[in-house]
This record gives structure tokens, sequence and C-alpha cells, in this order.
């Protein structure tokens, strides 16, 4: 059996689900308690798991996350709630310098099973420093696993097993996504992290994605069809570690690669695939690699600007007829 609920309700069943099984998970961040949470995933969890489960936090993100990482330390499981990935900035020392560290400063002897969690990238007219992308800062930490949602589905079962992981977990959600709606089973299960979708199959090229330039990429798969090129579309689902299986077993299939994802372009989740792909399919490579990133500037305010900025599907359009020889 399954139902259609929004991505923002799936998430608040994975953290409900969890936090009725297992007494040592709880909630904290601002906002997540009296306010219901300021994108309303937590509604109604203050009711029934009281505050000492679902706290309110003073704004100080550094503070409350070092509450967070000194819990999960002696035993607990905090879920680390960020009102945006842009905040988080503030708090990267106790994410990379102590959560991530733990396993290995204490020689294995003892774990930091902790989820930070929130949105990130851009949110339509937010400016500068609301609509940055950090899934490839937090990739680069050795320690840390990432993962990104793109439907409610993936949202739950990926939560549910970040919950569950004895090591830090970053999971980057989307604004834009968080009152889509989609089938998710009524059944106990898990999403495993390390595992990728094939969201379409196809033929002709590969293109990988992410979080909401999936949606991007979708509109551009139509379109292609439409032409008829066969687009395989492949969700990474876990930014760390990346499931190069199923990339290199579609490339070998397609013979053609694009990466799209909404980082800066230098050193950015794009680059990784990009760089594993030539080194492991290099064979069967028909044209070179191409990546479709965010522009590399900060993001403006202008509208007109935001969308110049952004991957879209006529870009995606255009990089496949380049890579297909396609006038």
């Amino acid at each position: 059996m399954a139902r259609e609920i929004a991505l923002r309700d799936a998430l608040r069943e994975a953290m409900s689900e969890e936090m009725r099984k297992d007494e040592n998970v709880f909630l904290m961040g601002e906002e997540v308690a009296e306010y219901n949470g300021a994108y309303k995933v937590s509604k109604g969890m203050l009711d029934e798991f009281g505050e000492k489960r679902v706290i309110d936090t003073p704004i100080t993100e550094l503070g409350f996350t070092g509450v967070g990482v000194g819990a999960a330390m002696n035993g607990l499981r905090p879920i680390v709630e960020f009102m945006t990935w842009n905040f988080a900035i503030l708090a990267f020392d106790q994410i990379v310098n102590n959560a991530a560290k733990t396993l290995s400063q204490s020689a294995g002897e003892f774990h930091c099973p902790i989820v930070f969690r929130g949105p990130g990238g851009s949110a339509g007219q937010l400016a500068q420093q609301h609509s940055q992308t950090f899934e490839s800062w937090m990739a680069n930490c050795p320690g840390l696993k990432v993962i990104s949602c793109t439907d409610p589905a993936d949202a739950k079962g990926l939560l549910k097993s970040a919950i569950r992981d004895p090591d830090p977990v970053c999971m980057f959600e989307s604004e834009v996504l968080y009152g889509m709606k989609g089938v998710v089973p009524e059944d106990e299960y898990l999403t495993p992290i390390g595992v990728a979708a094939v969201r379409r199959e196809g033929t002709d090229v590969t293109i990988v994605s992410y979080n909401k330039m999936m949606l991007e990429v979708e509109k551009a798969a139509d379109e292609l069809a439409k032409e008829n090129i066969s687009a395989e579309v492949i969700d990474l689902r876990t930014i760390k570690p990346l499931d190069l299986d199923t990339i290199i077993t579609s490339v070998k299939k397609t013979n053609r690669l694009i990466v799209v994802d909404e980082c800066w372009p230098y050193a950015g989740v794009s680059a990784e695939v990009a760089y594993q792909v030539q080194k492991l399919a290099f064979d069967y490579l028909d044209a070179p690699v191409i990546r479709l990133n965010a522009a590399d500037v900060s993001l403006p305010y202008a509208p007109t600007l935001v969308a110049g900025y952004l991957p879209n599907p006529a870009k995606i359009i255009q990089a496949v007829k380049e890579i297909s020889y396609v006038s």
C-alpha cells in the first residue's frame, strides 16, 4: 500500500517513526518546536514527543550544533535542523572538526551518530547569502556522508537510513521541493545510502543529477524524447559515497555523459563524477563529458540573472545535442 504526501510530511514521518522506535533520537534547531519548523517539517512533533525531544534552540548555530555533537558522542542520536544550510557555515567547525573526525581521532573506539539536515541551494530571489549549495564542501571532508533528496519516498527512506547510521550524515533538502507530492509506501522501508536511482531508462546519453536539478533534467529528457533522443536519467541521491557502478554501467551503454548540479563549477560534485567516469570508462566515451553548473558567481537578486545563473532544460538540451553531434 502507498499514499501521496508532500516531501515535508515524508521527512516528518521519518523523524517521528525513528523517535518512536528509539528514545535516544531527538530533534533540535531554530523554530522546530513551538513554530512547527520554519517550513512546517516538524509540525505536531512537539505535541507528541515533548520539549525534551523536540528542542527549540537560540539563534546560535555553532552553539547548538556543538551540543548535538556532544550528545552524539555520549550515545544519543540527534537530528540537527538548520533553517538553511547557508546558516550552517557558522557551525562548520563542529561539523568538520568534531563530528567528522570522532571515529578517526578515537582510533575507531566510538562513533558520532548525528544527522545535520535542512534546505540548501537557490529558492527564488533570496540573493547571495541565502542561496548557496554546499554538497561539494561537505563531501570534501573525510568522515561525512552526504545525501540529497528529490522526491518524498526517498526523502523519508534516506532520512531514516541517516538517523540509523553510526556516523555523521549531512542531508540536503530544497525549499522549493517541500510542498512537492509523491507516492510513499506505507510499509517500513529504508533508502540505502550510497545507491543511486535510475529514474529513466535511455540509450543515447546519460544525464546525472540530484536534488531539484532533477526536475530540470526530467523536463529536458521529455523534450529530447520528442526528437528521438533517448536520455537515461540518474539521480545520485548520495553525493558521498558515490554510486559509481550505476553511473559507469549507464555510460557503457550510452557512451555519453552530462552531469548537472547546482554547485559552483570549480571542484564541484560534477567535477568528481566527470573525473571518475573518464578514469573508469574512458574507452566507452564517444564525446567529452559536459558539466552544467551554476554560474561561477554569487547568486544575484534580479530574477533575470537568477534564470541565467542556474542550469535549465534549454542548456541541458543544447549540451546533449553538442555531444550527440546533432545540430
